[in-house]
């Protein structure tokens, strides 16, 4: 998986803005985008420490500015694998409750969905034990709603465009390998679609 989470995880801390703009758009005018943003590491390193669901490489966790100058905090999660994980609504609320409970921020809960099951789209964790009930409702975007708009993603001037066309290519070539490539052949593409992502990265910052 290593292949995919880096270059998502070098998307986030370069271009959170993009990213924010390109899967979410109308959270992207609510933050003061002049007062930049700070990556949480240290934190969300803190939290997933404590949790039980072990190291999660996509996760992000982010210090932003409100349009009326609130400090908040955005929990960024992507779910890399090509399979629906139908234990994401209930890491999405052990990861809020457990940052809100150290921290006191609000938080956004973000995640960014990479399966390849169109119908799968949880937004929701709810717990509820005889009138007593806690939940958590969630934002989610899916990669897979992007599929076959190659020319859009290469002509669009956020650079998340090409991150994204990237990630789709490696996963069009990883669903090939078996027919059509050996498993060197299938590798090597994976890498290169991998170097395309760390390279809109590198060119939208330059």
């Amino acid at each position: 998986m290593e292949e995919y989470d880096s270059p998502w995880k070098e998307a986030l801390d370069l271009l959170l803005e993009p990213f924010i703009e390109f899967f979410f758009p109308d959270i992207h005018p609510r933050i003061d985008w002049s007062r930049g943003y700070e990556a949480l590491d240290a934190e969300l390193e803190q939290i997933i420490k404590e949790a039980e669901f072990g190291k999660r490489l996509a996760d992000k966790l982010y210090r932003v500015w409100t349009m009326e100058g609130t400090e908040v905090w955005v929990l960024i999660h992507i779910e890399i694998q090509a399979q629906r994980d139908d234990s994401l609504p209930q890491r999405m609320f052990v990861y809020h409750y457990r940052i809100f409970d150290l921290h006191h921020k609000p938080i956004a809960n973000l995640a960014l969905l990479a399966d390849e099951q169109g119908h799968w789209r949880p937004t929701e964790y709810r717990h509820e034990l005889w009138g007593s009930e806690l939940s958590l409702v969630f934002r989610t975007a899916k990669l897979l709603d992007w599929q076959g708009r190659d020319d859009e993603l290469e002509q669009m001037p956020n650079p998340l465009g090409l991150i994204v066309l990237a990630h789709l290519k490696t996963r069009a070539t990883r669903r090939d390998s078996g027919a059509r490539r050996t498993g060197s052949s299938a590798s090597s593409a994976a890498c290169t679609n991998a170097a395309m992502m760390r390279s809109a990265c590198a060119t939208s910052t330059g």
